[in-house]
């Protein structure tokens, strides 16, 4: 039963218990209560993954809708796991039952076989999930008992199963028994759950309800002689109760209405006590027929919504666990938030309404809407009253055109047109302006056309959000713990008169809507645990924001996105005068999508950051209809690439190993590499690179190595931690009262240095794990500068610790200055000027010598100079001692600065300020320690998922060698033809990929990407011929295409750098000098 009325939405929003938030809205009347379901869809494309992450935030349970016939699929994994992160309960939905009918020819026994293995997989996929909690909890206790070692200790016994044996799990899966999964055919109007089925059977059989619930899912038969229940004995070719009491009676009704079997049909009508339309029984479409009889006898609603009631939870049962970690931002833990943040975990478990209550709404996207569609905008229906008024009006109306058009005939229109719009009265122009009025938005008469209302979309999870209330808006890097540093009474401090406090504003509730799919409804006010819109927020919020009424709220983790934002585009207006437009079109997009990045280039290029080709062509299509509303130029995608460093080769380019013929070519390859090297340079044969300062007052010893993959990996995963550590460390040099680390990210960081070292290891890797100075690009990237000099010892652990040394503050500066020139470094390589990745710089020596020596006689010749001039000046005053106090007061403070000045002159010379020198002589150290080592780009690599049937599997593979494609693994899925082919697949070479494969296979094969992860393109960008073989191979011109030198050249020419290439202008046709010819 489904109703629109807003009273009674209004009235349901109120019982928070009879809510359910899952991923148009719907009244549900269930038996003798009413229930209120949010239900909000999300697109199935890998693309648009940031889509289900913005609606499983604000849901409370989930319905995962799987393909009866392909099963688990990628995009299936990646929603389970989503729904997982957010501690969401998800029930199932198995569609599409009838195509193992009428497509794959199923009897009915297979089916069952071949659902219970879909369940199977997904129950799998569930159980790794809860495997690695369970483990990841128990480490996490381990670690404690060892920092606490007063804890009881008994026998320590590492046996990693005990945790999952003592945690019960049988709530988690997806099982028929316990209600939480639903067999469905949407096309054809049919779902059902067992329980339907069991209260039917109790009724025929006389068997207990509760009993065939246990029991029509398994295999179990019934003995109809006995009325018993009994385990299946396969040998005995028994049906399990599933497929006898239910599957067959399907069969059957699809068997009968296939094949047009009149008289059973209305058999089965009969004994179903159905009643079907005279229209749909003569209908020649079987599909008709199934839909009409289906429809009635297993409702699809009613299946899947009596389970959305019964087994979702309510906004009151939200769960401590999954408050905590709504709580918790970054490597926080609940327990280092302040008692007043703790505080409000009661409140969002309470989910009160009470005028107390802190308000507390999380927004988990903005949307655009067409101001039309504002209520305020809307055409209100008339009453029968103004209906009556207009007719008469319009009567009158016609009656005076009539008496104009007999009096003066030639000046009837003007006349009558200036009369209707100068009426005195303006009776006329009432009704008209009425017209206009309702169906033009009003509050946006002009730039309606420039921008579109944006709308929040919300959950409150705490206290009742009212029209006009005031709000804080805490931006994702608001900090409770930094409200408390900048106010000085904290949280007790009164609300109107706050000082600025970064990334939190103030603003009023100005609209709040009731979301009925397009439609919008005005409310008053929304009661907790209920989905809404917000308008007048696209000044506050991004993306996404916290609202409360409490400063003390911390604001909601951010949401986690499975697709990472990859294909980078450069847009421009197509006549350079619409680029406000553009600009402000870019904006708009910015704040309407959750997963699109939007950013200026150092060339002045205004780039679209996206998470696939069709994310990409959805972004562009807005921009161009919606946002900007001009013609734009896109530019070819944007590659991105890593450049790093491996060890030597072994072999060579045709698999030799590297003998001495190859030694000597490849001592000539680097004399003629030393010889491009700049003089004043040394170079050593480890790749040692020493540089020394323009002014000779500093040199520096830089050595560059390759990282482990797995140490890259480490750095990568553990970006915010390393983030966190740098601004802890940094905020210590400036001398503010930082809060103490809490005990639990202090673990943390312990834990990440013990990772470290575990795979640091050998002679070569002594001790670095304690030297690592910095993390680059960017202070948190995948790179390690580590400081092995003698003189000057900086560590990035010293901020944990505590314990700076002297020498660490007096050499700060000059430190940063060399972490500077790292950081520029590791973000633009010498290849083409990309990002570095796993490359450890080694600052072997750093000599100050001369430095300190230019530095101590600059000082004694400035304090000489000083004394001869005090002396001048001594002889020079009067001899009035009141005269000479005065000059000597007078000159006090020009004497300092004149000291200050000359002390930093002695830091600036001909070359510039020390520092900088310092910065551009360790970037190009870095920078030629790396060209010492063999160069290797990295490609952005994505996962790729295909179905494809066997006939087309050849044509599949073709397509992905032709792009560099990789196989990793092919299995056929049991049951069917169809194959599962896992693949990887360059970014570079992925564009127009889906659309070939689909061409090539007729559509019978559809690709899904995934970015995975960065991967080193084998081949050397620089590599020439060297040895006979490779001379006998590849030709002395060795100009067959190398795909790495390719992708370096593209990248080099879009940046407008120098690229090496010949260039053939004016070629003429060559000729085969013969004499015949």
């Amino acid at each position: 039963m489904v109703l629109n009325s807003l009273d009674k939405m209004i009235q349901l929003q109120k019982n928070t218990a009879n809510i359910r938030n899952i991923c148009v809205l719907a009244h549900v009347d269930h038996g003798e209560e009413e229930y209120l379901i949010n239900l909000i869809d999300s697109p199935g494309h890998v693309d648009f993954s940031s889509e289900v992450s913005t609606a499983v935030r604000i849901c409370d349970g989930c319905i995962i809708v799987v393909d009866a016939v392909e099963g688990v699929c990628p995009q299936t994994q990646a929603v389970l796991r989503q729904a997982w992160l957010e501690n969401i309960r998800p029930v199932l939905v198995i569609n599409k039952i009838d195509r193992l009918i009428v497509e794959l020819k199923f009897t009915p026994q297979e089916a069952y076989s071949h659902l219970k293995n879909i369940l199977e997989q997904i129950n799998a996929l569930t159980g790794t999930l809860f495997t690695s909690k369970v483990l990841e909890e128990r480490a996490e206790r381990e670690t404690e008992s060892q920092v606490n070692p007063n804890s009881e200790q008994g026998e320590q016994v590492y046996d990693w199963s005990t945790g999952l044996e003592d945690t019960d799990d049988s709530h988690l899966y997806f099982s028929p028994d316990q209600g939480n999964v639903v067999f469905t055919s949407a096309i054809d109007g049919w779902g059902f759950g067992i329980e339907h089925f069991a209260k039917i059977y109790s009724q025929k059989t006389g068997i207990k309800k509760e009993v065939l619930l246990k029991t029509l899912w398994g295999d179990y038969y019934i003995n109809m002689k006995a009325k018993k229940i009994m385990k299946v004995d396969q040998a005995k070719g028994k049906k399990p109760l599933f497929v006898q009491l239910i599957l067959e009676n399907i069969w059957s009704l699809y068997d009968a209405v296939l094949k047009k079997d009149k008289e059973k049909i209305d058999k089965i009508v009969t004994s179903l006590g159905l009643k079907i339309g005279a229209r749909e029984a003569r209908h020649s479409d079987p599909k008709v027929q199934i839909n009409a009889i289906c429809s009635q006898w297993l409702p699809i609603s009613q299946a899947v919504l009596a389970m959305v009631c019964q087994k979702l939870p309510s906004p009151l049962d939200i769960t401590a666990e999954r408050v905590e970690k709504l709580m918790c931002a970054g490597s926080q833990t609940f327990d280092s938030l302040p008692p007043e943040t703790q505080a409000l975990k009661a409140a969002f478990m309470k989910c009160g309404s009470e005028d107390t209550a802190p308000v507390i709404i999380f927004v988990s996207k903005m949307f655009a809407v067409d101001a039309k569609a504002l209520p305020q905008n809307k055409q209100r229906p008339l009453t029968q009253e103004e209906i009556a008024e207009r007719r008469e009006r319009a009567r009158r109306r016609h009656a005076e055109k009539l008496a104009a058009a007999q009096g003066q005939a030639p000046l009837e229109p003007t006349q009558d047109r200036s009369a209707l719009e100068t009426s005195p009265q303006g009776e006329e122009l009432k009704g008209d302006e009425q017209e206009v009025e309702s169906e033009t938005p009003k509050p946006v008469p002009q730039e309606g056309n420039d921008q579109e209302p944006f709308i929040a979309f919300a959950r409150v999870f705490s206290g009742v959000a009212r029209r006009g209330k005031k709000i804080f808006v805490l931006g994702p890097k608001y900090s409770p713990l930094e409200f408390l540093q900048r106010v000085p009474l904290g949280f007790s401090a009164p609300l109107d008169d706050l000082p600025p406090v970064p990334h939190m504003a103030c603003c009023t509730l100005e609209n709040l809507y009731l979301l009925m799919g397009r439609e919008l409804e005005d409310l008053e006010k929304v009661p907790p645990g209920n989905v809404l819109g917000i308008g007048g927020l696209q000044d506050f919020v991004l993306k996404s924001a916290t609202l409360c009424t409490l400063p003390s709220c911390p604001p909601f983790i951010p949401l986690n996105f499975e697709a990472t934002p990859i294909v980078r585009v450069a847009v421009e207006p197509k006549h350079p005068s619409e680029m406000p437009q553009l600009v402000r079109g870019m904006k708009l997009l910015n704040q309407a999508d959750p997963c699109v990045q939007i950013l200026i280039q150092e060339t002045g290029e205004h780039v679209l950051v996206t998470a696939g080709e069709v994310h990409l062509q959805r972004c562009l299509d807005d921009l161009k209809e919606r946002f900007a509303k001009i013609q734009i130029s896109v530019s070819e995608p944007i590659i991105p690439f890593r450049e790093t460093i491996t060890k030597p080769p072994k072999v060579d380019m045709v698999n030799e190993e590297i003998g001495k013929q190859q030694k000597v070519a490849v001592i000539h390859q680097t004399k003629e590499d030393q010889n491009r090297i700049p003089e004043g340079i040394q170079v050593c044969s480890g790749g040692l690179i020493t540089m020394t300062t323009p002014n000779k007052l500093a040199t520096l010893s830089v050595r560059a190595m390759p990282l482990p993959e797995e140490v890259t990996q480490i750095l990568e995963e553990n970006s915010d931690l390393i983030r966190s550590m740098e601004q802890l460390i940094s905020s210590l040099n400036e001398g503010k009262n930082t809060q103490m680390i809490h005990q639990k990210t202090q673990e943390k960081i312990w834990e990440f240095k013990g990772k470290l070292e575990q795979h640091l290891t050998g002679r070569k890797w002594r001790n670095t794990v304690d030297q690592i100075w910095s993390f680059g690009p960017r202070k948190c990237g995948p790179n390690i500068l580590v400081n092995k000099s003698k003189d000057f010892q900086n560590s990035v652990w010293t901020g944990p610790d505590g314990k700076a040394s002297k020498e660490a503050s007096r050499y700060r500066d000059l430190g940063n200055s060399i972490v500077s020139g790292f950081q520029l470094a590791t973000l633009s390589g010498p290849m083409c000027e990309e990002p570095l990745m796993g490359v450890c710089f080694v600052l072997e020596k750093w000599d100050l010598s001369k430095f300190e020596d230019q530095a101590a006689s600059d000082k004694q010749n400035q304090e000489q100079s000083d004394l001869v001039k005090e002396g001048q000046g001594e002889g020079e005053t009067c001899s009035g001692r009141d005269e000479h106090q005065d000059l000597q007061g007078g000159c006090s403070e020009p004497f300092e600065k004149r000291a200050s000045q000359k002390g930093e002159s002695s830091l600036t010379d001909c070359y510039g300020p020390f520092s900088g020198q310092l910065i551009a002589t360790m970037k190009e150290a870095c920078r030629y320690a790396l060209q010492m080592k063999p160069q290797r780009l990295m490609a952005a690599m994505y996962t790729c998922d295909i179905m494809a049937t066997s006939d087309v599997l050849g044509r599949v593979y073709a397509v992905l060698s032709k792009r560099e494609g990789r196989v990793l693994q092919e299995e056929m899925k049991e049951g069917t033809d169809m194959f599962i082919i896992k693949a990887v697949l360059p970014v570079a070479e992925s564009f127009g990929f889906a659309d070939e494969i689909r061409k090539r296979t007729s559509g019978l094969a559809s690709p899904q990407l995934i970015f995975s992860h960065w991967e080193i393109i084998p081949s050397d960008p620089f590599w020439v011929p060297t040895t006979e073989e490779e001379y006998l191979h590849f030709g002395e011109k060795a100009d067959s295409e190398n795909q790495a030198r390719k992708y370096m050249n593209a990248v080099r020419k879009r940046k407008g750098l120098y690229v090496e290439e010949k260039i053939v202008e004016h070629a003429e046709k060559q000729r085969t000098l013969s004499k015949n010819k």
